[in-house]
């Protein structure tokens, strides 16, 4: 493919979108910055498109729909100036004053600064019926739609600390969670472990993995499979909670810049600087922790304004020399 470089020198380029990367976006352009945001072609506006009712979300007090709430954002960073571009980022050399992007089609752009805000993907377990059940008794949030299966049976997949954190919250709405796990002992450390074993309101299933979720229009119930004997049962369950685990998507800058041991973006303390100068990151790449829409918000946020001050700084020093 023939390469096409964009000859415009951009001041920033917004890498992902979701609500760090949009929020990123209206705060640079109300800088006067003029960002282009790569959205991707597939995954633009991130996890919360996969979302139904968002009601955690401040300034919502009757919830929002996931794609409604991204829609929301991209129109207001656009209000502002910025432009969207739906596409891959294919390469990103990020050595140097000006970085350079390419994209899938071959055009190459170039920007002083960079915000890699690629977010996270969870993990699923690949069955036929789980994309199509998405938002109808599958998710993989129990913060995000714990709410909504107030006094019903669900059950979470997963035996690490993240699972049993998300059983536990689950206990507050559920009147039964069961954890299906393919071992016979949890992977989770002791405290989460015995805080989970010791709850009147879970149960397990052990050296099981779920192998088929039941539901035409909403999850009825699920399939597993037990590992030693091979017998498999019907649970009889309205929700399903997948927590195996979540990937940052650090495909394009795992070879150019610091990664965490979780495999985030390694970044100065509380701000968006990343190993390189004039790389910022926002949002759930680079947390490992909280991973909720507010919080990626509040961090693109933080990003916008570091890009501003990085800026700032360049230009003062240009002059100066």
């Amino acid at each position: 493919m023939i390469s096409a470089q964009n000859e415009e020198i951009r001041d920033v380029i917004i890498v992902g979108s979701g609500p760090a990367g949009y929020t990123a976006a209206i705060y640079t352009a109300r800088a006067n910055l003029n960002p282009l945001v790569i959205a991707g072609s597939v995954t633009a506006g991130g996890e919360l498109m996969n979302t139904t009712d968002v009601e955690n979300f401040p300034g919502f007090p009757e919830g929002i729909m996931g794609p409604d709430l991204m829609d929301n954002m991209q129109k207001q960073a656009e209000r502002f100036g910025a432009e969207i571009l739906f596409d891959d980022v294919t390469e990103m050399n990020l050595e140097g004053e000006i970085k350079t992007l390419s994209l899938a089609d071959g055009t190459v752009y170039r920007a002083r600064s960079i915000i890699v805000s690629t977010g996270s993907a969870y993990r699923e377990l690949g069955l036929e019926d789980e994309k199509r059940l998405s938002g109808h008794g599958v998710s993989w949030c129990a913060t995000c739609d714990g709410f909504f299966f107030r006094e019903q049976t669900i059950a979470v997949i997963g035996g690490g600390d993240s699972a049993m954190e998300e059983a536990l919250f689950l206990t507050k709405f559920a009147a039964k969670v069961i954890v299906v796990h393919r071992r016979n002992e949890l992977r989770a450390s002791k405290i989460m472990a015995d805080r989970a074993l010791a709850h009147e309101k879970i149960e397990f299933i052990w050296d099981s993995e779920v192998i088929g979720i039941n539901g035409a229009d909403k999850v009825d119930g699920l399939v597993v499979k037990n590992r030693n004997s091979g017998e498999e049962t019907t649970v009889n369950v309205t929700g399903i909670f997948v927590a195996i685990g979540n990937d940052p998507r650090v495909d394009l800058v795992k070879d150019q810049l610091e990664l965490t041991a979780e495999g985030t973006i390694a970044v100065d303390g509380r701000t968006s600087k990343t190993s390189l100068p004039g790389v910022f990151a926002a949002g759930d790449v680079i947390d490992s922790t909280y991973r909720q829409a507010i919080t990626a918000a509040g961090s693109g946020c933080a990003a916008a304004q570091d890009v501003e001050h990085y800026l700032a700084n360049v230009s003062e020093t240009l002059a100066t020399a």
